[in-house]
């Protein structure tokens, strides 16, 4: 672990955040692709694991913008728990730093 924490740096995490939400992002609006002609998709557990390695906000977006996988049950449900455990771990890590 004490290896890995010199590659935690805010930089190294902002590239990370920035990098799996587009790859979040292009998966839905390719699957979206894929749909329209008829061709073979990218599984729901492939794009709700880029949503749970953090690319939910990317994610979102692509749905909104898309507008794909909107009412698909119980794909929507899945990816509102994996926002909503980001978002609680989001604010536990923000209270622990706060605390320190």
């Amino acid at each position: 672990m004490r290896t890995l924490l010199p590659l935690l740096t805010p930089a190294n995490i902002a590239t990370y955040l920035i990098a799996i939400n587009f790859i979040a992002f292009a998966a839905f609006g390719i699957d979206k692709m894929l749909a329209e002609a008829g061709r073979r998709r990218i599984s729901e557990q492939t794009l709700l694991l880029w949503a749970f390695a953090g690319g939910s906000p990317g994610a979102y977006a692509a749905r909104h913008l898309f507008r794909h996988k909107t009412r698909k049950q119980p794909f929507c449900s899945n990816l509102h728990m994996i926002a909503a455990l980001q978002a609680v771990a989001l604010a536990a890590l923000t209270a622990w730093m706060i605390g320190r």
